[in-house]
């Protein structure tokens, strides 16, 4: 069963390795296979990634993007050690999307990112 994508206007989206634009009229996209996906609301710049947590998504938008995630867990298990020492409460989270990352889960590890992200959203907000 393919998947099915509906593009607006503009809108873009990762497919594998390819960052592919819509055009200016609506698009539906019928896709089959087991290539990376992301949608544009789901894509992180690297200039967005300006917090520790969002460092995070980013490391796994990467290596769900990539052929060879594995290459990239030394630099992220260090910097969720650091998140670690400096929030414990975080360690829920990181349990969770650690769990998925070993199952080759990226996708859903990143989708429990953005959790962790509202998150930290709301320790900084408590420290200000």
């Amino acid at each position: 069963m393919a998947l099915i994508i509906d593009l607006k206007p503009s809108e873009r989206v990762i497919i594998g390795s390819a960052l592919i634009t819509n055009d200016k009229s609506r698009t539906r996209l019928h896709i089959e296979g087991s290539a990376p996906i992301l949608r544009e609301k789901d894509i992180m710049r690297v200039d967005d990634a300006d917090t520790p947590c969002k460092k995070i998504y980013m490391f796994l938008q990467m290596m769900y993007l990539s052929a060879h995630p594995e290459d990239m867990h030394k630099e992220y298990f260090d910097l969720v050690k650091m998140i670690q020492d400096a929030a414990p409460s975080t360690s829920v989270y990181f349990m969770e999307i650690n769990d998925m990352i070993y199952e080759g889960k990226y996708y859903n590890a990143l989708k429990r990112a953005r959790d962790l992200i509202e998150y930290e959203k709301e320790l900084t907000s408590n420290v200000a």
